[in-house]
């Protein structure tokens, strides 16, 4: 049996979702390892030999060598594909959302959905952050929604990696208090990624 990409993986995790959802459009065959949030597996010794930053996702190529970070596998596994432009300027628009995902996006909207919806306590515990979470996720959003209002897709008129990236988080946000209908186009976004004939759900497992 010839080998396949392997994604050491937290089912729930959006940056987890983002290459499992690029695959399963792609047809790439994988499997996951499945790691499970608090049980220190990222520290072990075997796996910092592969990724020392102690995080996942992490794909293991099928020649064995290990690509970490979601959006730099998003590049690698679209590459030469219609998921990532052809016209030089919105190939640079797709490049443009991926960092602005990494760094005006989830540092928000991600956090809070972790402290607000999975670590029990999160809500008290970061009380004081919770405002700030509001109004910068909010910002972001609006971003996203005069981008939306202008374009199908934040890249152009095609879908890319760009909107896999954004939409991993961006569907979920409600686990973060954001209220997604205040954002029509945001929520028609999202309607036309889940219609997509390969998408798949974050719960969906290969």
């Amino acid at each position: 049996m010839a080998a396949i990409h392997t994604l050491y993986s937290m089912q729930f995790s959006g940056n987890c979702y983002k290459p499992r959802l690029a695959m399963h459009e792609l047809g790439i065959p994988f499997e996951i390892v499945d790691f499970r949030k608090g049980s220190g597996q990222t520290t072990s010794p075997d796996f910092l030999a592969l990724n020392p930053n102690a995080q996942v996702p992490l794909l293991i190529l099928p020649d064995g060598r290990p690509l970490s970070e979601s959006n730099a596998m998003l590049l690698h596994l679209a590459e030469g594909s219609d998921l990532i432009p052809v016209d030089r300027y919105e190939r640079a628009l797709c490049y443009q959302w991926l960092f602005f995902e990494q760094y005006s996006h989830e540092p928000v909207i991600a956090v809070a959905r972790n402290w607000l919806h999975y670590i029990p306590g999160g809500r008290e515990t970061m009380a004081h952050r919770i405002e700030e979470w509001r109004e910068k996720g909010n910002r972001v959003l609006s971003i996203m929604e005069d981008r939306l209002k202008a374009s199908d897709f934040f890249a152009g008129p095609s879908f890319s990696i760009a909107d896999i990236a954004l939409y991993a988080y961006t569907h979920v946000a409600g686990e973060a208090d954001y209220d997604l209908a205040r954002y029509p186009a945001v929520s028609a976004w999202l309607a036309r990624v889940a219609a997509r004939p390969r998408h798949v759900g974050l719960d969906w497992r290969p």
